[in-house]
């Protein structure tokens, strides 16, 4: 399961931080996430769940902030958020040259450390 080495690899970057930041006890873990990042939110927090068990993270909790595709439209000039992945197309004008600017994202953004 792919999203069980996504787990890991937060689980990696979220204890090092902790270390990093004089340690105390991770309560959540924030995590923004696009849908074109190839991950699937449910997915990732079942398996989250399962990989922290025995980790200074055991406690702590993996809170997902889901993005939606954003895309630039060379004809209207304008940022557009698109409402599927299946749907790169502009919803003003119809173009198809759309340029992605955001959904992709998979990234740790923030953690809550208690002392």
């Amino acid at each position: 399961m792919h999203e069980l080495s996504v787990a890991l690899e937060i689980i990696s970057i979220a204890s090092e931080a902790a270390d990093d930041s004089g340690g105390g006890t991770v309560k959540v873990v924030r995590l923004r996430l696009g849908p074109l990042a190839g991950v699937d939110a449910q997915a990732l927090i079942g398996a989250y769940a399962i990989a922290r068990e025995g980790t200074m993270l055991a406690e702590a909790e993996l809170v997902v902030d889901e993005l939606p595709i954003v895309a630039r439209c060379p004809h209207c000039r304008r940022d557009r958020v698109l409402q599927s992945i299946l749907a790169i197309c502009c919803p003003e004008c119809g173009a198809l040259d759309l340029r992605v600017v955001s959904g992709r994202e998979l990234e740790v953004t923030t953690l809550e450390i208690e002392s």
